[in-house]
């Protein structure tokens, strides 16, 4: 089967919906005669739309666009006239729509119109720009190897390398000069990396992440200093496409109006209607209308397509109405027939607005490039060509260069700068033609164009100071949009107190619209709080709840002060999209619903008086604001999210074990203490207490009592053991309680929330200044990253370099012949093909044809729809074995980012190939692959991520290799592999595609924007139409002989030097022009000649291939190509090898498992025997619970990455979820053991527990535990859920959960009995705390300190030993300092499993508790296991 070409009619939604009945309303009127006639002259006389003359004449682009401007109108208003009598359902048949041209009027309807604006006294803005020795300098670059984990720690503690590493410069502009007319669009050539976007973003004066710049810039009369106060006027388009995807089309461009409507608009015109009107004129400009309400996603939310986003980004730009703009690589995912309407839209706005364009574009087309006026072409930082469009092919082919047959002149100029593919006419060399940057810049230095350059700069620097009105009109103009109140040196056009209005509706919406962040955040804070409620429902004012109270109290605080937690991802991952004034939008009453404090506070029965219960409220809401902004700074100043994650274990770690809740104010380490005055957990909590405890009274119970029993009945003689008790009473004042026991002074309670007040106020001022100054994530791609050489990797590399350079040698003779022998006879036919898509959240926007939707049906990809006709293979219908057979590049580029590019391809080869097949020969193949797609000099690289790593097109073509390591043995499936890439990646792409189709391998390929030398690498067309109809299938022909006659017999004719994939889509009306004809194309298929003999053809191949069918054995086929211990060796292999490349991932888990445990053990450093050291003992060990809230959000993130690339490989049936789930619990293993070490170690020893092995070995093993247990829950619930949102959303609630009901916080007694019987019985935390605290607390003798001890006398006539002595009979705990005396010292407990026998744990236990917790992680492994082989989460 042949090589064929998918190529699009409306892949984008850019057409209207063209009606789909076979049969046309003819026309009626001679008016719309006129007009037909009128409309076909035009296309004659004007094939390029607005194409202006080629060179640098602006009067002569004023005339053009004159005439230009009055054809349109004229044909314009015929079109009018006909569309009331032939439109039929809303859609045009055959002639002009009144929106085809409305996009001609874009940028007077902008600013009202240019009568209106002029009418209104609003001034024009022309700026020029002009640069001379233009240099940038940015970090050196250098051979950088992978980092491994032991790297993580180096670096850690190295400083010395990154400011080495600062000092080493890079050159990535030299000398580059020129000047851009106001009114002049220049297009920016180069290959990829030769330096574009340095150009674009310095010109637009954009120079942070450069090191220096340097050289004359000038926007008008201002240099770049000066220009920096109208910095909005000169803006820059980024090639990646950032927004907040959760907000519509609609809302994202009113957004940017918001803040750039100007402040004087023409008359009869208020702001809400120049709103609506530009927002309405966009959308139809770009053809997007039906997006006005769909949100625009982005790679992980769903939303408008690819194209789509991209003309937002678009759209989004032109309302900043600036005055230069640069575009790098706009047209990137837009089908050629929108990429020129663009490209033409941008030469109006230029010449109505006269305005300074710089374009930089991959794949432009013939009629895009005679758009611009000048091109700059770029070869590694140097300026080798700066001229008139029209001139710069005969330059370069002066120079010596050869082009080739049909090759575009952005296509060959740029190919001139490729030493490996640029070609030199006969006689030409390397020896006496330029052949590298530095001689192509000098050849041009020297050419008549450098000449006439200088002498162009010259005259425009001398008419700078003659045109002083035009820059005072500049200044005026820029005046005059600033709206009121916004200041006059202000780079923004609206004043701050109007920006942060705009940016708390935007914020509102963001909350609005992500409805489901919103329900499950007020559900889990209802169910939380009835959760507390219910376990300390009803207290009492005793001696028995003043623990539980200061315990809820902490709980409730926590809850709400940690949900602020996800502000730091938030911020993180919101610092991409231009969001300086985030801090301003900190609304966040969702997070600390009202109902909260409500539940629980009268649930719980605390002070039952008005004013506590709203001071209760105000203290959590005060901590929530302030710790959100916390949480804010973090994210700003850090520079990644490991380090943001860093910062926060530090300041929570500190911040929890110095509250005084853990250990008490008088018992930390004086060297600690100073942290509670700027700590807000602290104060909040001790402002909580002060608030609850100053309003009580308590009273003691009988387990309080000392000594208790029925003799024990005069309370002169007894004592509370409760701090602030005083013998002879039962009352104890809460205020007392608090002061004694936690050192808080009830008078205190305003100053501590004073300081809170004030911490906010600190915070939000460092979130501004944070906001405002501290910059990460603005550089660019970084270096590329390699795998550290070895003997066999090198070998392997110079035996790839000798043969590409024999290639290089002989390229002359080279043909399309390759050393690889593709063996594929079997043949796909489909026939009568439809899907039908279904599933939840399904939409099928009617304008896409569904290119990828026919590839996914055909490839066996689709999991959910109806799919209905016929796929067979050789006439039978496909087996097990189809989807293995076939390979499919699909358009994104999913790979393990630690993988180098030989070893991607290696590990597909090896799951892939046939088992059978040798080793070595498998790996032979894989070397033919990476020659194949010239990754010889870079086959050792980490393919990383897109913002780090391998470019845009080096990612494509591993992603081609991947599949083609495979050994397809049907067929090859490509999914628009050329788009993104530059013109002469995407010619070198195809023609390997084409090397494979020689060597006998079959092809289907989507495609985007194909220039003629791309398009005549394909054998057969499918070209289909919105909705995913067939307009044509066959033969192509040479120079589209055959493709250009079908189009001609239905009244479509190119002329000679059309780009045919270009007219094919403007005749189909794919494009924002109607189509050609009266007829729908995909009728005229239906009913031609051509489909039935594909029908016929197609009815033959099933009966030749009947035989070769009928021999294949169903119950033979293996899904998957290698047996499952070969799947779980090569699996767990990779899953090893990415983790040790994954330092941060596991440097992060280990440091805050060390410095939690560090921080812990300094609070409870030397604990003695004391009463008091008991608590701090059980608290020590509670510690140990708060592993799984470090681990669990680590691990779903790995998991959710991993799951995306395991399904795009299972889907090719590489290999199956058993072994994905296997790889990913053992690559996790050593470095579980390794943090339980590193945690273990300091928490245990600096508190000074016991060293004895049967006690020490007992609480590692816990440890141990917990760490494999937390492992393992987080990947079970992950693999339960569809996303990493939604499995994050159950982990507050669950760690709550776990906490509350452990025995800690309130003991097992003391617990309503429903929770008792079953959840704290279930909870793995209660078999944890039991077997740990009885383990460390077990004949552990209590000598209490002197204030511990409690005083009463004893009756007269008795000695203390005496009275307590029946007491003591019954087995009443603790013991007498001396028996002898009449005044008793009593302390509590006389040995550790007094104090932890009355909460019903047994030291006999510990051992079942710890197998019962090992319990825990089977059932997680059966989770996981279970729900990753069931649950499909892909569904497409």
């Amino acid at each position: 089967m042949a090589d064929s070409a998918i190529e699009k009619a409306g892949m984008e939604p850019t057409t209207r919906q063209i009606t789909s009945s076979s049969q046309s309303r003819p026309s009626t009127s001679s008016t719309t005669r006129n007009a037909e006639d009128l409309r076909e002259e035009a296309q004659r006389n004007n094939p390029n739309g607005t194409a202006k003359a080629v060179g640098i004449s602006v009067q002569q682009a004023e005339a053009d666009f004159a005439d230009l401007q009055r054809e349109l109108s004229h044909m314009s208003r015929a079109s009018r006239t006909r569309s009331h009598g032939d439109n039929e359902n809303g859609q045009v048949e055959g002639g002009l729509s009144e929106e085809a041209f409305e996009q001609f009027d874009l940028e007077a309807v902008l600013r009202g119109d240019l009568e209106a604006e002029r009418e209104a006294g609003i001034r024009p803005k022309h700026i020029g720009v002009y640069w001379d020795g233009l240099t940038v300098k940015g970090l050196g670059g250098q051979t950088n190897y992978v980092k491994t984990f032991p790297d993580a720690f180096i670096d850690f503690f190295d400083v010395i390398t990154p400011i080495a590493r600062m000092l080493v410069e890079a050159t990535l502009l030299d000398n580059f000069k020129g000047v851009c007319k106001a009114g002049e669009m220049v297009l920016v050539l180069g290959k990829p990396g030769s330096g574009c976007t340095t150009f674009l973003k310095t010109i637009a004066n954009q120079r942070y992440g450069y090191t220096g710049v340097t050289g004359e810039v000038l926007y008008g009369p201002f240099n770049e200093k000066e220009f920096v106060q109208y910095r909005g006027e000169a803006v820059y388009n980024e090639e990646d496409d950032v927004h907040h995807p959760t907000l519509t089309v609609e809302q994202t461009l009113g957004f940017a109006l918001d803040v750039k409507i100007p402040g004087k608009l023409p008359a009869g015109i208020n702001k809400q209607q120049f709103k609506d009107k530009v927002i309405t004129t966009l959308l139809r400009m770009f053809n997007i209308e039906h997006t006005a309400k769909t949100i625009v996603g982005n790679s992980f939310v769903r939303g408008v397509s690819g194209g789509e986003r991209k003309r937002v980004s678009i759209a989004e730009m032109l309302v900043t109405n600036a005055c230069v703009l640069s575009w790098d690589n706009s047209t990137r995912g837009l089908d050629a027939s929108t990429a020129l309407d663009f490209a033409k839209s941008l030469r109006v706005q230029t010449d109505l607005y006269k305005t300074s364009t710089f374009v930089s574009l991959y794949q432009a087309s013939e009629n895009i490039y005679s758009l611009f006026d000048k091109v700059m072409v770029i070869d590694e930082g140097r300026q080798v060509y700066y001229g008139p469009t029209s001139e710069a092919r005969a330059y370069f082919e002066g120079l010596g260069f050869l082009p080739r047959p049909r090759q575009t002149t952005p296509d060959y100029v740029t190919g001139c700068t490729d030493s490996y593919e640029r070609k030199y006419q006969t006689g030409r060399s390397a020896d006496n033609a330029p052949h590298n940057p530095t001689t192509l810049e000098a050849a041009f230095r020297e050419s008549k164009f450098a000449k006439g350059l200088d002498e162009e700069m010259t005259l425009y620097k001398q008419k700078l100071s003659e045109d002083t009105d035009k820059y005072e009109d500049f200044r005026v103009a820029i005046r005059d949009q600033k709206r009121r109140g916004a200041s006059k040196k202000s780079a923004y056009s609206v004043a701050f107190h109007q920006q942060v209005w705009a940016l708390m509706k935007r914020q509102f919406l963001l909350k609005r619209q992500d409805i489901l962040a919103l329900i499950l955040s007020w559900l889990r804070n209802i169910i939380i709080a009835i959760v507390l409620g219910t376990l300390y429902l009803n207290l009492g004012h005793t001696s028995a709840n003043a623990f539980s109270k200061g315990g809820l109290l902490f709980i409730s605080l926590l809850h709400n002060v940690f949900s602020a937690f996800s502000e730091l991802a938030g911020t993180m991952l919101g610092r991409a999209v231009v969001n300086k004034h985030r801090a301003y939008a900190f609304h966040r009453p969702s997070a600390l619903s009202w109902c909260f404090p409500l539940i629980v506070y009268f649930m719980t029965n605390l002070a039952r008086d008005a004013g506590a219960f709203f001071t209760f409220y105000l203290l959590l809401l005060s901590a929530n604001m302030s710790m959100t902004l916390f949480f804010r700074i973090l994210g700003c100043i850090s520079p990644d999210f490991d380090y943001a994650v860093k910062f926060a274990t530090v300041g929570i770690t500190l911040m929890i074990t110095t509250t005084g809740y853990l250990i008490q104010y008088q018992s930390e380490q004086v060297w600690l203490r100073w942290i509670y005055y700027i700590n807000v957990v602290g104060l909040s909590f001790s402002a909580l207490m002060e608030n609850e405890f100053s309003r009580s009274t308590l009273t003691c119970t009988a387990e309080s009592l000392i000594p208790a029993g029925p003799e024990y009945t005069d309370i002169q003689h007894q004592v509370c053991t409760l701090a602030g008790s005083s013998p002879g009473t039962l009352q104890i004042s809460g205020s007392d309680y608090i002061e004694k026991g936690f050192s808080y002074s009830p008078g205190e309670l305003w100053r501590d929330w004073g300081i809170v007040a004030a911490l906010i106020v600190f915070f939000l001022a460092m979130n501004i200044v944070a906001g405002e100054y501290v910059r990460h994530g603005m550089g660019g791609n970084q270096a590329k990253v390699f795998q550290k050489p070895n003997a066999e990797r090198e070998k392997l590399n110079e035996e790839l370099q000798r043969k590409r350079e024999e290639k290089r040698k002989n390229r002359a003779e080279e043909s399309d012949s390759s050393e690889l022998n593709i063996k594929s006879e079997s043949i796909l036919t489909w026939e009568d093909l439809c899907y039908e898509g279904s599933g939840p959240g399904w939409h099928a926007p009617p304008a896409r044809s569904r290119k990828t939707t026919l590839l996914d049906v055909l490839a066996a990809r689709k999991n959910i729809g109806v799919i209905t006709g016929d796929i067979l293979v050789d006439g039978v219908k496909p087996g097990k074995e189809f989807q293995r057979g076939t390979s499919y590049a699909e358009q994104l580029d999913v790979h393990d980012p630690t993988q180098t590019i030989r070893e991607a391809l290696r590990f597909s080869a090896d799951l892939r190939q046939p088992f059978e097949t040798p080793r070595e020969e498998k790996y032979r193949y894989v070397e033919e692959i990476i020659a194949l797609l010239e990754m010889e000099t870079f086959a050792d690289a980490i393919i990383g991520s897109p913002e780090a790593g391998l470019t845009v097109e080096q990612r494509k073509r591993v992603t081609i290799g991947v599949e083609l390591a495979a050994k397809p043995e049907l067929l090859l499936f490509l999914d628009e592999p050329t788009s993104g890439l530059d013109s002469q990646s995407a010619f070198n792409i195809v023609r390997f595609l084409k090397k494979l189709a020689a060597a006998g391998q079959a092809i289907l390929c989507t495609i985007h924007q194909p220039n003629a030398a791309l398009f005549e690498n394909f054998d057969r067309l499918l070209l289909l139409k919105s909705g995913g109809r067939c307009v044509y299938f066959g033969d192509i022909g040479k120079d589209a002989y055959i493709l250009r006659d079908y189009l001609k017999r239905h009244g479509a004719v190119a002329k000679d030097t059309d780009n045919v994939a270009e007219f094919m889509l403007e005749a189909i009306g794919a494009g924002s022009s109607p189509r050609i004809g009266n007829r729908d194309w995909a009728d005229i298929w239906a009913d031609s000649p051509e489909l039935a003999n594909v029908k016929d053809a197609i009815s033959q191949m099933k009966e030749e291939r009947k035989a070769a069918g009928a021999q294949r054995n169903p119950e033979l086929e293996k899904e998957y190509a290698s047996p499952l211990w070969h799947q779980v060796k090569v699996v767990v292999h990779r899953a090893n090898l990415a983790h040790w490349r994954t330092p941060n991932y596991l440097f992060t888990r280990l440091f805050n498992h060390f410095v939690i445990a560090l921080l812990t053990g300094l609070t409870f450093l030397n604990l003695d025997n004391s009463r008091q050291s008991l608590q701090y003992t059980v608290f020590v060990m509670f510690q140990v619970t708060v592993l799984p809230a470090l681990i669990i959000s680590q691990i779903e993130v790995m998991y959710h990455v991993k799951r995306a690339l395991f399904f795009r490989e299972q889907s090719s049936k590489m290999y199956s979820s058993f072994v994905f789930t296997t790889s990913l619990v053992v690559a996790e293993m050593p470095y579980s053991i390794l943090c339980a070490v590193s945690f273990f170690l300091p928490l245990y020893y600096i508190p000074g527990l016991q060293t004895e092995a049967s006690r020490a070995g007992y609480q590692f093993l816990i440890v141990l535990i917990t760490e494999i247990f937390s492992v393992t829950m987080g990947q079970a619930l992950s693999a339960l859920t569809p996303s990493l949102f939604i499995s994050s959303q159950f982990d507050p609630f669950i760690m709550v959960t776990f906490s509350l009901f452990c025995g800690v916080t309130i003991p097992a007694p003391q617990m309503p009995a429903g929770y008792r019987t079953w959840l704290y019985e279930l909870n793995p935390f209660t078999r944890l705390i039991s077997g740990m605290v009885v383990t460390a607390l077990h004949d552990l003798p209590v000598e209490c300190a002197g204030p511990e001890l409690n005083a009463f006398q004893a009756p007269p006539n008795m000695t203390c030993g005496e009275y307590m002595e029946p007491f003591f009979k019954r087995g009443g705990p603790g013991y007498l300092v001396d028996t002898a005396t009449q005044a008793c010292q009593y302390c509590a407990f006389k040995v550790g499993d007094e104090f932890y026998g009355p909460l019903g744990l047994s030291f006999d236990h510990r051992w079942r508790d710890a197998g019962i917790f090992i319990a825990f992680i089977g059932s997680n492994l059966i989770i996981l296991f279970v729900a990753s082989r069931f649950l499909n989460f892909n569904k497409r």
